[in-house]
């Protein structure tokens, strides 16, 4: 709606209508996840049958909360190592990847961007299938030719790793260009005529504009792989992450406990975008 222009009182009802339903598409199933989290039922959802906190701190043979079920809170903590991991390795190499098709001179530069956005285009079911499947072809004739056994070819920690990798480093590659095409170049020129070699320009000049990008590229890629399944369940081992573990569970037996879980991580991510914002409006 343009402000400037004017509007009949109808078109004002139903764009405000619009707006209130759209958002509330989007709260009420986080609403009614995290109010279920306290529900005192042994079932997934309503009825309502009172307020409890079993669902987190329970220890018994009937309820098992959150913070007693040791599979729960093992596939939490291999999540967040895989996320840091693969946030890393995905910010060093994308933001190499951005800097590199900055170059002018640089060959197959049309070619080589598609391939690098590739990963975007395939599904994820499918990259996680064709990741599998090379893997252990490439397992195999090592162990048949040298006798090998490589155990990050087979589905485990390792390849998930990979495999999330494979298309976490493309966004953050994205996000550090998106930056990087307001970078004024003279400013490297002047580091370079002061003597200064390539690579401490773009460690001195370069990287300290670029900071914010790879900083956001870096949570951007960390929440991806926390939160992917698609490629993760073709290559997953005996550790599975938290998206994996939840499906099993829901997919067999599920109690409000994996609304707990759910609770926490909204309410995590929304804490942080508080003080996120917070820390914004200060600076």
């Amino acid at each position: 709606m343009i402000r400037s222009l004017p509007n009949s009182r109808r078109y004002k009802i139903v764009y405000r209508t619009y707006i209130a339903l759209f958002y509330l598409f989007l709260i009420m199933p986080i609403a009614a996840i995290s109010v279920l989290a306290f529900n005192d039922s042994d079932f997934i959802s309503l009825p309502w049958l009172g307020a409890t906190f079993d669902w987190f701190f329970a220890d018994t043979n009937d309820r098992v909360g959150l913070f007693f079920d040791e599979g729960l809170i093992s596939s939490i903590f291999v999540s967040l190592k895989t996320g840091f991991i693969v946030a890393l390795l995905s910010t060093i190499v994308g933001t190499m990847a951005a800097l590199l098709f900055e170059e002018e001179k640089f060959r197959f530069k049309g070619f080589l961007y598609f391939l690098a956005l590739s990963p975007l285009v395939i599904p994820g079911v499918i990259l996680g299938i064709s990741i599998l499947l090379s893997s252990t072809y490439a397992g195999n004739y090592m162990e048949d030719n040298f006798g090998l056994d490589l155990e990050f070819l087979r589905p485990s920690f390792w390849l998930v790793v990979f495999g999330q990798f494979s298309f976490g480093a493309t966004y953050v590659m994205l996000l550090v260009s998106a930056r990087l095409k307001k970078f004024d170049r003279t400013l490297e020129e002047a580091a370079l005529s002061l003597r200064a070699s390539r690579l401490e320009a773009i460690w001195y000049i370069t990287i300290p504009f670029l900071k914010p990008a790879m900083i956001g590229a870096f949570v951007v890629a960390f929440l991806i792989s926390f939160s992917n399944f698609n490629t993760t369940i073709f290559l997953v081992g005996s550790d599975p992450t938290l998206p994996v573990d939840l499906y099993s569970r829901i997919k067999f037996s599920s109690t409000p406990v994996l609304n707990a879980v759910s609770f926490l991580i909204v309410a995590f991510i929304t804490v942080f975008a508080v003080l996120n914002l917070v820390m914004k409006k200060k600076g």
